[in-house]
């Protein structure tokens, strides 16, 4: 029996959790955070019951309130997506419940998983007891197809979770997040400078894409942590990854090289980027962006 941690977004279930129980092989039992999702997951095949896990702590994320709300019901093995509110999760989860967890698996098989080490360089096998908690990368699992009629029972947890955020302010952005986007576009110092962001921008908005960005913009030109794809910033694993003007140091393939295909653009014939696209163009972005933008409104 596999526990899941169901995935939200606003007031819906996030597509990752079909992933989650596809991934889990049938038999699971999916928790639903604030109830979110809960018929949603009902729905799913290969869910055998769904909690809706309710309390005052679930208005707003708090990672210590919630495992501490989780942590009665999640049991066996835990999946949780990697994501950076699953990945948080997890880790408080796991030292509540003093098993381990292991972060960022690509695959599963019995009881052994592989993820990512070395920046990306390799891969590693792990082997894992009953008794443990998993986050999942998104997109490396097929998704349960929908047909369940899972019941649903529901928990109050708000006498179990002494100290919670109540409210978080913060301002909503209006374009994709670069972790759920099936398609990202990319941007580094090749660009050359925060004036030509608006370029990017303008492709992401015909493909429905995402906007990304190496560390180095987002240090040098204020832009915000969000989009900042990389070891120390998201993994994404879109279908599709453009690169535009990103010379491809290891700390940013960490981040994208799972992507589906990679599309990169850069001056230099030299640019580790090129070493794992799939497809590479080397031309400045004000030859190639222009280009794209003509070739996509032909469509």
């Amino acid at each position: 029996m596999v526990t899941i941690i169901a995935e939200t977004s606003g007031n819906e279930l996030h597509p990752v959790t079909a992933q989650l129980v596809g991934a889990a092989g049938g038999s699971a039992t999916v928790l639903c955070p604030g109830g979110v999702g809960a018929s949603e997951a009902a729905n799913l095949s290969g869910v055998d019951k769904v909690i809706a896990v309710e309390g005052d702590c679930f208005s707003s994320f708090d990672g210590g309130a919630w495992a501490a709300a989780l942590s009665s019901v999640a049991s066996g093995r835990i999946y949780a997506a990697a994501t950076p509110m699953g990945r948080e999760i997890a880790a408080r989860l796991a030292a509540r419940n003093g098993v381990a967890v292991v972060q960022d698996i690509t695959a599963i098989n019995g009881n052994q998983v592989t993820r990512p080490i070395y920046s990306g360089k390799a891969n590693e096998t792990v082997s894992i007891s009953e008794d443990c908690i998993l986050t999942l990368r998104p997109n490396m699992f097929d998704a349960a197809d929908q047909g369940g009629s899972a019941e649903i029972s529901t928990v109050n947890q708000s006498a179990n979770v002494s100290v919670s955020v109540q409210e978080a302010i913060a301002k909503a952005s209006e374009r994709l997040d670069v972790s759920d986007a099936n398609i990202v576009i990319s941007g580094g110092r090749g660009i050359g400078s925060i004036e030509n962001w608006n370029q990017l921008e303008g492709i992401a908005d015909q493909l429905g894409a995402a906007v990304g960005a190496s560390r180095a913009v987002v240090d040098e030109w204020g832009l915000s942590h969000s989009i900042q794809v990389g070891q120390t910033g998201k993994t994404v694993n879109p279908s599709l990854y453009i690169a535009v003007g990103i010379s491809g140091a290891i700390q940013h393939l960490a981040g994208m090289r799972s992507s589906k295909y990679i599309v990169a653009i850069n001056k230099d014939p030299d640019a580790p980027i090129f070493g794992v696209a799939d497809y590479g163009i080397v031309a400045t972005w004000e030859e190639a962006l222009p280009a794209l933008s003509a070739a996509l409104g032909n469509l």
